[in-house]
């Protein structure tokens, strides 16, 4: 049944209650692009047997209610993209999904803006290796519970909380990121968030770090001291506008490989602590690392690297700069 409804964007109702879907194995993009369909009655569905359901719901943007209540996803192994761009979705309980074979989830709530709470608590996600963009661009999610999740085997992180910006609290205290290589841009434009514990992080594999928690603007704590950065190509941008933040302590970041740090703490206007003192820049571009940083002095800034020492004596000169612009 992949695509049957494909791109059907005038249908506002569709009554399927007389199929008979128990030998189905395939519901890909079934429902893609019915962005007029504003119900839905899927409770004779019989997916036992399917083990794929990508983009099944994908730009269903007029749905507000799904009941999947009987579904049955014991055998699905793809949930990428299920309801990506399902932005008028308020209530959605998938407390009966069974997702122990599911390997792929990303993009799985990607524009989902309308969505206020989403408890995911029951999902099983050990076999799980992609997650990024999973909760893009949901920005009403006030609540959402991830306290079950298990994220051994996942390699990427990247844009997984992008635009949460309704969010306020996250526990990620669970998480094991013993294998994670992506985590670039994963709470970019978290706005309501202020405190991110990520002591529990394990970023031993993690290559790029690029705008990770850029624009979190409210953010006043955040503890990474437990990061492991010596892979890590790129940290440019990294905290870019966390306007909030008032100190930051990276003593124990190894950024030997570090190829970028362009514009690292640009923009975070109440930083007034910083330690840098095991940076190493050898191989970094590192120009306009404390562009605006308008609260920080020379003297608070815990540093040996020359790059560095350069940047922080032009900081008026950046700052003259914004000012012209």
């Amino acid at each position: 049944m992949s695509g049957m409804f494909y791109e059907c964007s005038s249908l506002k109702n569709i009554n399927l209650s007389n199929f008979n879907t128990q030998n189905v194995i395939n519901m890909i993009g079934m429902f893609y692009g019915c962005s007029s369909l504003k119900n839905i009655n899927l409770s004779n569905f019989n997916t036992q047997n399917v083990t794929d359901m990508s983009g099944m719901f994908y730009g269903c943007s007029s749905l507000k209610n799904i009941n999947l209540s009987n579904f049955n996803t014991q055998k699905v192994t793809n949930m990428n993209s299920m309801f990506m761009i399902c932005s008028s979705l308020t209530n959605l309980n998938l407390s009966n999904f069974n997702t122990q074979n599911v390997t792929d989830m990303s993009y799985m709530f990607y524009g989902c803006s309308s969505l206020t709470n989403l408890n995911l608590s029951n999902f099983n996600t050990q076999n799980v290796t992609d997650m990024s963009y999973m909760f893009y661009g949901c920005s009403s999610l006030t609540n959402l519970n991830l306290s079950n999740f298990n994220t051994q085997n996942v390699t990427d992180m990247s844009y997984m909380f992008y635009g949460c910006s309704s969010l306020k609290n996250i526990n990620l205290s669970n998480f094991n990121t013993q294998n994670v290589t992506h985590m670039s841009r994963m709470f970019k434009e978290c706005s309501s968030l202020t405190n991110l514990n990520l002591s529990n992080f394990n970023t031993q594999k993690v290559t790029n770090m690029s705008k990770m928690f850029q624009r979190c603007s409210s953010l006043t704590n955040i503890n990474l001291s437990n990061f492991n950065t010596q892979n890590v190509n790129y940290m440019d941008e990294m905290f870019n506008y966390c306007a909030s933040l008032k100190n930051i302590n990276l003593s124990n970041f190894n950024t030997q490989n570090v190829l970028d740090m362009t514009g690292m703490f640009s923009c975070c206007y109440s930083l007034t602590n910083v330690n840098l003192s095991k940076f190493n820049t050898q191989k970094c571009i590192v120009i306009f690392m404390f562009f605006e940083c308008s609260s920080l002095k020379k003297e608070n800034v815990i540093v040996k690297d020359k790059k560095i020492i350069y940047e922080l004596n032009n900081i008026k000169f950046f700052k003259d700069i914004a000012e012209f612009i």
